[in-house]
Parts: C-alpha cells; structure tokens; sequence
C-alpha cells in the first residue's frame, strides 16, 4: 500500500516511491526485456537455425505473430484471474510461465520449436503490465496515480535497452537465459507487495460479478469505451512491429548504403518512449487531463512517420533518429493502460487493463501479415503509408471522443446484472 506523506494537507510525491510501484516497475522492465528481445535477436538467432533471408522475413514474422497470439490469448486467461483471484495471483502466474518460456527459447534448434514457445512467452508477459497498474492505480491517491503509472512505464520501458546490450554483448541464447533468470529473480521481490485495499474490499463481496469479459461486450456503454481504449493503442505497435521492426526493409526502400539494424532501431525507440512515458505522467498532470496528453503524443509521432514515409532517409543514423523521434510520440503506453484501468470499476478492472493492451498487441499480427501482403504488391513505403493511415486513424479518434479520467476515484463497481 502507498505510504502517503502528508504536508498542509497535499500528499507529496513520496508517495510514488511505494513497494508496489517499485516492483511493478522492475516487474515491467523484465516483461519488456522478453517480449521484445526476440525482435532483437530475429535475424541472428534465425541465421543460427540455417535459415535464409527470404525465410528468416517469413519465419520471423510468423514467429512474431505467434508470441502476439499469446499475448492476446494470456490477456483473457489473467485479466480474468486478475478480478477473480487478485492482482498479485496473476503477477506470479505470469512470471514463472514466461520465465520458463524464455529460458526454453535458448535452448531451440528449428522455427517450429522456437515458435510455440514464443507462444507460451506471450501467454505469461500478457499478465505482467495490466495487473501491474491496476495494482499501482488502486494503492495510489488519485492525484499521483499518472506520476506512479508512468514511472512503471519508464522504468519499464528500459528493458528494451537491456535486451539490445544483452544481445549485443553475448550470443541470443544467453539472451534468453538472463531474461529467464530476471523473471525468476523477481519472484522473490513479490513476496513484499501486498494486495491492494479496494480489491481486499471486493473480495468480500460475494454477490459482485468479478472478471467476467462478456460484461464487456454485451453492454453497449461499456463496448464502446473497451474498443476506444484499444484504438488508443493501436499507434504504438505500428510503429514498433512494422516501421522499427522492419526498418532493415525500408533502408533498402529508402536506397541506404550502409545497412539498417532492426535490434538498434527497436532499442533507440524504446529509449525514447522511456523518457517519454514518465515526462507523459507529467503532462497529464500539468494538463489536468489524460486525453489531451496522449493526443498530443499521437499528433506527435503522426508528423514524424509522415516523414519517416514521404522524406525517406538519406542514411541509418538519420533512420534511427526518426525513429527516436516516433518513440517520444508513442511515449503513452502507461497511461494509455492507466486510462483503461480507470475506464472500468474494480470488478472488471484488470479484465480490462490486462486485456486492452493484448488485444492491441495482438492486432500485430494483422499488421505484420497486412505488411508482408501489401508490400508484395504496392511496395514497402506504400505498405507503411496505408497501414500508419489506418492505425493513425483509430489511435485519433478514439482518444477524441472518450471520457476523461482525470483525478477519477477508482472505488466504484460496474453493475452487472446477475
């Protein structure tokens, strides 16, 4: 629980330095070490298995699109645990299921292996950030609910740096070893947070309907805030799964001579959403208002891919510095999980946080496939241009026309009739 301290009556800031946030931070940075780790070491991790570049671009994707199936499949399994049984039920679950996912990565030898355990991966990183944050949003006051939620996000964020340098200075097998091991690590941190007290409270209640997803879709009212809250996503994992994962692809596109690291575009995206996640937790502050930070964060990245697409690049270092760019407008994911967990009462809360953002990963697998389709026939510029139209779309409008959830109080249920 948050241990508010107390000054002329204003909570301080102290307040954000708590057990759960802590935790929930190292816990992110872990979870995005593994989930994006196999984007770094794609290539040389598939050239090891004897593979050549036409099937290391179709094995690689399909591999991908296999850990994003798991992520959205995970999402229902611990979104649901999430209301049911506890936040903290689902943060263990989920660790030792991708753990062990991860250390069996380092031990494949064909695509087909390699490809269900990403599978497995994504079962068990799909728990780690929705029920993160909405254990972090229920311990916080309101007022410091967007510092706490995107210092998770920032801090999370880095586990992409780590991944890249972890690959970077070993071989992608014990890549995968370290990223087992830091998941089993973090067991032991776990053993200090306690449920938070609006979910203690709930438990109690018997005759509350707890986690159940249909109570999502089969309301009109609360249908269209969870379809909102994942277009609000949907610009993120463009611009990861499609202009950094395949910026090798649009080197070649663009007529660069020197070639394009997909491993170093992903990690200088990543750095940049970093300190853009915890600047983002300031905004909405300053701004009183979630939705007008994360617009101004997606017109942000909007200008720079437009850039990216029609200017092209005259060199690598020129990509990955508007790629840099595009991260510091996609710099949102915390509070965009933050907005879904404050969209829906606790009795659907982390069916809702926990879903919301693997629904969206899992519209990478539509992306990655639509990409791969287009770019056979219209090019891959053009494949970039009509997909960043379609999710840039989405992203705008449903940020414009949710409902605000600034300094929103988190102890309310949704009435679900029984």
């Amino acid at each position: 629980m948050a241990l508010a301290i107390e000054q002329n009556n204003k909570t301080t800031l102290f307040s954000v330095l708590s057990v759960p946030v802590i935790v929930a931070a190292l816990g992110y940075f872990v979870d995005v070490y593994d989930m994006l780790l196999f984007g770094i070491v794609r290539i040389p991790s598939l050239k090891a298995l004897g593979l050549s570049d036409i099937e290391i671009s179709k094995e690689g994707a399909s591999i991908l699109n296999w850990q994003m199936t798991g992520l959205l499949f995970g999402g229902f399994l611990w979104g649901t645990l999430g209301d049911k049984k506890g936040r903290l039920s689902v943060l263990f679950g989920s660790i030792i299921t991708y753990s062990i996912a991860n250390i069996a990565c380092g031990f494949v030898h064909e695509p087909y292996t390699y490809k269900i355990w990403r599978f497995i991966a994504g079962l068990g990183l799909a728990g780690e950030l929705g029920a993160g944050i909405t254990l972090v949003s229920e311990s916080l006051p309101k007022k410091l609910r967007p510092f706490g939620t995107s210092l998770v996000g920032g801090i999370g964020m880095l586990g992409a740096v780590a991944a890249y340098f972890t690959a970077e200075l070993f071989e992608w097998r014990v890549a995968y070893f370290v990223g087992g091991g830091m998941g089993i690590a973090l067991l032991i941190l776990r053993l200090g947070v306690r449920e938070s007290t609006i979910f203690q409270q709930l438990k109690k209640n018997s005759k509350v309907q707890k986690g159940n997803f249909l109570s999502l879709v089969n309301d009109r009212g609360r249908l269209k805030r969870y379809l909102k809250c994942i277009g609000i996503g949907i610009p993120f994992w463009y611009i990861i799964s499609v202009l950094a994962t395949f910026s090798n692809e649009f080197g070649k596109a663009f007529h660069v001579v020197e070639p394009v690291v997909p491993g170093l575009a992903i990690m200088w995206a990543y750095v940049a959403i970093s300190i853009s996640d915890i600047f983002s937790g300031i905004l909405s502050y300053k701004l009183k208002s979630r939705k007008k930070a994360v617009l101004y964060l997606i017109l942000f990245a909007f200008v720079n891919s437009f850039i990216f697409l029609f200017h092209g690049s005259n060199s690598a270092s020129q990509m990955y510095f508007l790629i840099f760019l595009m991260g510091i407008g996609i710099g949102y994911w915390a509070l965009f999980v933050t907005i879904a967990a404050e969209q829906f009462g606790t009795n659907l809360r982390s069916t809702a946080a926990t879903t919301v953002p693997n629904m969206v990963r899992g519209t990478v697998v539509l992306m990655t496939t639509a990409y791969i389709s287009l770019k056979d026939s219209t090019g891959v510029v053009n494949a970039g241009i009509i997909l960043g139209a379609i999710c840039f779309t989405l992203g705008i409008y449903s940020i414009l026309t949710i409902s605000e959830t600034h300094d929103k109080d988190m102890d309310f249920l949704e009435e679900i009739p029984t």
